[in-house]
Parts: structure tokens; C-alpha cells; sequence
């Protein structure tokens, strides 16, 4: 077995919870690089679809999602090491707090031997953000902590009344100032998403990149020590050419748009062309032999996915040719009779499959599941605040990361193949294959074990 490896600068942007500044930060690093010519290479940690459209954008280069159980040790140790071979530093924002969830931040910095800088909104407090700051950097004696980014910071002395408490262990990095020009627009399940507010975020970058230079990070930096990445070439299982000749539609749009890179990355490796199309603007499919209806916003665009009769004729007519449908979440709710949105105005969906959906306000599910389908089990996850209602028995049901309760239900009707999940693909590529290949019916696969680089460990289902 022959081992590759590269070394380049790194930095982990974590937090002690969700709401701290952890992407403003980042992408307002990622943007004061590329504007010195650097090349800035941006992971995500976990399942967020969010992040990584306005973590793209900022630093002009694709952005991967981490997780080290949904993904795999060894997915994540590639990723790095291809990174690693092309850029000039490498960064990696956190999920909710650095030590939150099982695997959590903290697990992936520590693993890979990346240090984490804290991002903390001190707003409300002084001394106090460096008694935390210490606690957290004492928590746990295999991380290394780069030191503390303060976010809105309200003034000099603001900034000196922390720095003068921190522990000369733990430096301090920047004062990000109390402006609300930096923020990034949110909406229910997170930020706005990036291709809705293009020019707005710009503006926000540069006032972000400008802040940061202002604030003394790039004199930080500049201590950063390079992070060895190393790769095994037999590593990861090779990916067959399951899916070759064959062309998977994509639906891709303001309402839909929560899709891996990866995913799409898995399709091509495995033969499969795609080809986007539109739920809210297209009146015809492309040419394809299978449809993937991702997750998004069906219910900000209800009304006109409704409207768009020759699309919704279009995707039943493929249907009921028997031709192999994946709809997750969104594409789940856009695959029923009808959908309620928030102002509980009802709009006639697919009705491919029995069941109306309607949005609930603030309450949601989300967490990591297995779907465990006849193909094979995929690793992924939930993330929603809707609920679907008079749907028919499931095929299956999820199996939860850590909990013995049944996950989120999964449907089959034909060739549909319909879940709240949020499938990773490279967890089993076989298995996507199956359920995406124009063959037989999905029923008569044989199920699949997941890709072998998943292993069960103290991160794994229990």
C-alpha cells in the first residue's frame, strides 16, 4: 500500500455554540486571501448544505462536507490531502460548539492535528470570554488551540479588558467590531442561501476581508505551522463504472438545491452524465434514464412549482414509464398531493405518492441516520420543520446515529424512492448505483454492505 502525503497551513474556526460568527469569519478569511492571490481551500464540518454555498462563493474554490461518520476517516483524510497539494492554507469551519455531537469538531481537529481557533460574539461580556475560552482550551489535552477571535467586540477597550485576562497560553488572534454589514441573512433552516443574494454577499466579504486585515488576523496566520496530509492510494474502495451510459436529471433551483458536490462528484466517477433541470422554470425534462429531486425550499416556492403544470405532467409521465426516482426532503414534499406553506396556503404537488406535507412553524427533526433500503444501507441525514401527513406504510425507516427509536420513514412506490434522508452517496456507492440503474425493479436488489472504509468505531451506530 503506497502512501501520498502533502503539508500546508491550516486553521479549524470552531465555536462554543451555533450563532457565534463561525462563517461570517471564515468567509471573510477566505475572501482577504484570494484578494492577496492565495489559494484558500474550505471544508465544512458535518451535514450543512448552507454554509458551504456562501463558503464557495467567498473563496472561489469548491467546498466539501466533513463528517467523520457519515463520510468515513478515510474520506476525509483524501479530501484534506488533495487540498493539502493545492493551496496555499486550508480551512475548516466548525458545527454548533467545537465539542457538541458525536463525532463532534473537536474529534476531526484532533484527528488530522489541525489547531482551532475559538470564534465567541463577546458581546455582553469581557473577563468573562476569556474564563470560557480557558475552559474550553483546558476540556480536552490533544487539541491544539490557535487562540480566540473576538466577534463584536464594541471598542479597543473592550478588546483589552479580554486580552488582558487570557492565560499567556492562549493568544489573542482579533477583534472582529460590533457591525451588523458583516452579519449573514438567515431564514428557517439557516442562511439564505447564496445564489438568492449573490451581490449582497459581496458586499459583505469585502467589509468582512477588510475588518479581519483591520483586526491583525493575517499576523496570525503567519505563525501557523503547515499540517501534514497523507492519503493511502488503496484507501478508499475503487468506485465501478456502475452507472455508465446512463444520464441522472438533477433538479436544481431556487427550490431545490441541497446537494453534495460530492454526490454529483460520485455520479460522474461512476459513469453517469448529468444533466440540470428546473422544477420552477423548465416545462420538459431533459433526456435521462433516472430523476434526482433533491432537498431545498419547495415550500418558499410553492406556488409556482404548482403553477408549472407541463413540468409536474412531465415528472409523471416519467413515473409511470417506471423509470428509477430518488426525492429527498424537499423532494419528498414537491412528490406528494399537495403542500401547505407557512402562510397555510395548500398547493397541488406530483402526487406520485400518497400524502400531503405542511409546514410547522419552528419545531423540527433533524440527525444522523442510516437509510437502510433494500440496495444497500447509505449513510446521511434529516434536517426539517415539516411534517407529512396520510402517507402509506414505509418501506423501511431510518436507523438513528445513537438512539434505538425509528428514524424518518422511507417510501417506495414503483421506481420512487422517497425520504426525509439526505443521502451521502460515497458512503456506499454501490447501493446508489442499484437505486439510480434503469434495470430491474428496485425489489429484486440484492442488498449491499456500506463502502468498507466505513468502519464502526466509537463514532459508529450503536
Amino acid at each position: 500500500m503506497s502512501t501520498s502525503s502533502a503539508s500546508c497551513p491550516a486553521l479549524f474556526i470552531s465555536a462554543p455554540a451555533s450563532g457565534q460568527g463561525k462563517t461570517t469569519v471564515t468567509a471573510g478569511l477566505a475572501r482577504l486571501l484570494r484578494n492577496q492571490g492565495k489559494v484558500v481551500r474550505v471544508f465544512k464540518t458535518g451535514p450543512d448544505y448552507l454554509d458551504p454555498q456562501i463558503l464557495a462563493q467567498a473563496s472561489g474554490q469548491p467546498v466539501d462536507q466533513l463528517d467523520l461518520w457519515m463520510a468515513g476517516e478515510a474520506y476525509c483524510r483524501q479530501r484534506f490531502y488533495e487540498a493539502a497539494v493545492e493551496a496555499d492554507l486550508i480551512l475548516v469551519e466548525g458545527a454548533m460548539g467545537l465539542f457538541d455531537g458525536d463525532p463532534s469538531s473537536a474529534d476531526l481537529a484532533a484527528l488530522f492535528g489541525i489547531p482551532m481557533a475559538i470564534v465567541m460574539d463577546v458581546k455582553g461580556m469581557a473577563q468573562t470570554a476569556a474564563a470560557l475560552v480557558t475552559g474550553l482550551a483546558g476540556f480536552r489535552d490533544d487539541i491544539h488551540f490557535a487562540g480566540l477571535i473576538a466577534n463584536n467586540c464594541g471598542s479597543q477597550r473592550h478588546r483589552e479588558l479580554i486580552e488582558d485576562a487570557l492565560p499567556e497560553a492562549i493568544p489573542f488572534l482579533a477583534a472582529v467590531p460590533r457591525d451588523p454589514e458583516l452579519a449573514l441573512p438567515e431564514r428557517h433552516l439557516g442562511l439564505v442561501q447564496a445564489e438568492e443574494i449573490r451581490d449582497d454577499l459581496e458586499i459583505r466579504f469585502e467589509a468582512a476581508a477588510q475588518a479581519l486585515e483591520a483586526a491583525g488576523l493575517l499576523d496570525a496566520l503567519a505563525t501557523l505551522s503547515p499540517v501534514s496530509f497523507s492519503a493511502s492510494t488503496e484507501a478508499l474502495p475503487a468506485v465501478p463504472q456502475a452507472l455508465a451510459g446512463q444520464t441522472v436529471g438533477v433538479a436544481r433551483d431556487a427550490a431545490f438545491s441541497f446537494i453534495y458536490q460530492a454526490n454529483l462528484d460520485l455520479l460522474a466517477q461512476m459513469g453517469a452524465q448529468v444533466r440540470f433541470f428546473s422544477p420552477l422554470s423548465d416545462t420538459e425534462l431533459p433526456e435521462c434514464d433516472a430523476l434526482w429531486l433533491p432537498g431545498g425550499y419547495p415550500e418558499l416556492h410553492a406556488q409556482s412549482l404548482a403553477a408549472n403544470t407541463a413540468m409536474r405532467d412531465a415528472i409523471k409521465g416519467f413515473f409511470s414509464a417506471g423509470k428509477p426516482i430518488l426525492a429527498e426532503c424537499g423532494g419528498m414534499l414537491y412528490s406528494l398531493e399537495t403542500l401547505t406553506d407557512y402562510a397555510e396556503n395548500t398547493h397541488a404537488m406530483l402526487g406520485l405518492l400518497p400524502g400531503h406535507g405542511a409546514m410547522r412553524g419552528r419545531r423540527g427533526c433533524q440527525g444522523m441516520q442510516t437509510a437502510e433500503l433494500p440496495e444497500g444501507p447509505v449513510r446521511g441525514h434529516a434536517h426539517h420543520r415539516s411534517m407529512a401527513e396520510q402517507t402509506p406504510e414505509p418501506m423501511a425507516y431510518g436507523r438513528r446515529q445513537r438512539h434505538p427509536a425509528p428514524g424518518e420513514p422511507i417510501y417506495r412506490a414503483g421506481r420512487l424512492t422517497a425520504t426525509y434522508l439526505h443521502l451521502f452517496f460515497p458512503n456506499n456507492p454501490a447501493a446508489v448505483a442499484h437505486l439510480f440503474s434503469h434495470g430491474p425493479g428496485n425489489d429484486t436488489v440484492q442488498a449491499t454492505a456500506a463502502s468498507p472504509h466505513i468502519k464502526e468505531s466509537s463514532h459508529a451506530v450503536k
